[in-house]
């Protein structure tokens, strides 16, 4: 229980269903504020006072679990390296799938729980041969499909999603106000919960350094100067103080940070278009595209199928043939071109309204390639 609105509704729909609940809530942070500002930030001790608020109303027993140790080395650390290495990584996949759906549902079944409940907006679905799949919510306005993309078979034959035939997020509010929630107005949260005031740049810049570098073009000439690589990301266009202007005055925009040589490439527009994106670190939510009759493998064990990849939690899903190939990479080339695709990114595979799987992007070919 967060805190929020959903998971509160979430608990009292596993109570009305017939289960035993008990609301749990993760302190997944020792910093020294305790309140949020607005809508930024979660998990605070504001958060917890909501969410014990919520349990009492429901007639639950409530716990508070420390994580905060587990969720710095497996979350904000592992922020802090990926940035450090060039990419964009996503701390929301970090967190589901190594907090909320690995180490508290570890701790939940040493319990003698049988799964995790949580107020996301996706469902599982059961097949005729008993096997569970990850699927779209019903609204696809709310769909928090995305960001559950990294659970495994294991791990969704232990979660409930009790929101996900739900039409829209106004009926959930409305059901919280009705059961007296004091939380059916509060605001959702956004943006990264271990840095709420928003500003990235700075947070990064005290763990990370700002260190002088290069600004180059696709040609290598180099066009300005940056204050430290880890403050730009792919597709980024403002703060790129370059002082020489393009021939024809079109804006330059970041194509590649080089974190070992503190560069960072910037160039056109279209050439953030990208043909192919490829990683290594995948998984299936559910049996596999071969197990599932949705490919069928080569001589060579290569299995291609079509499919459907979503690179943002809130981007549209693009029409894609994929396969995973004998360098053990799961590769996707989108029909048309993906745009502003960074590594460290998440993509997740569909097939209709089915989570496939999913994979940190490690690499990407443009479709635009240097003159």
């Amino acid at each position: 229980m967060s805190g929020g609105v959903d998971s509160a509704v979430a608990a009292a729909r596993a109570v009305e269903a017939g289960h035993d609940v008990v609301g749990v809530h993760l302190a997944l942070s020792r910093m020294p504020g305790t309140l949020r500002t607005g809508s930024r930030g979660c998990c605070t001790i504001e958060d917890s006072m909501d969410a014990q608020r919520a349990a009492n109303l429901i007639g639950i027993p409530y716990y508070v679990w420390d994580f905060s140790e587990r969720f710095k080395l497996d979350v904000v650390d592992d922020f802090i390296a990926e940035y450090s290495a060039g990419r964009t990584p996503n701390p929301c996949m970090r967190c589901n799938e190594r907090i909320k759906f690995a180490a508290l549902l570890e701790k939940a079944i040493d319990l003698g729980f049988d799964a995790v409940c949580t107020g996301h907006y996706a469902s599982v679905v059961t097949d005729a041969d008993g096997n569970r799949e990850l699927h779209r919510a019903s609204a696809w306005a709310k769909d928090q499909s995305y960001v559950l993309g990294v659970l495994t078979t294991e791990q969704l034959a232990h979660s409930m999603f009790p929101l996900g035939a739900t039409p829209s997020k106004a009926e959930v509010r409305a059901e919280a106000a009705a059961r007296g929630f004091s939380v059916a107005n509060k605001p959702d949260s956004h943006d990264i919960c271990f840095i709420p005031d928003g500003d990235t740049r700075g947070w990064l810049a005290e763990r990370v350094g700002a260190e002088q570098g290069a600004i180059l073009d696709r040609a290598g000439e180099r066009i300005g100067t940056h204050e430290g690589a880890h403050a730009f990301t792919v597709g980024q266009r403002k703060g790129l103080s370059v002082g020489v202007p393009t021939p024809d005055g079109r804006p330059r925009f970041v194509l590649e940070v080089r974190p070992k040589t503190n560069e960072v490439v910037v160039g056109p527009k279209e050439a953030l278009d990208i043909a192919e994106i490829a990683g290594s670190r995948y998984s299936w939510a559910g049996l596999d595209p071969i197990a599932s009759g949705i490919a069928d493998a080569d001589a060579d064990g290569i299995a291609t199928f079509r499919c459907e990849v979503q690179i943002r939690a809130h981007a549209d899903p693009v029409p894609a043939t994929a396969h995973v190939a004998a360098l053990a990479e799961l590769v996707i080339v989108p029909d048309e071109p993906l745009n502003g695709v960074a590594p460290g990114q998440t993509a997740v595979i569909y097939v209709g309204t089915r989570v496939l799987g999913q994979t940190t992007i490690d690499r990407t070919v443009s479709a635009v390639p240097a003159a």
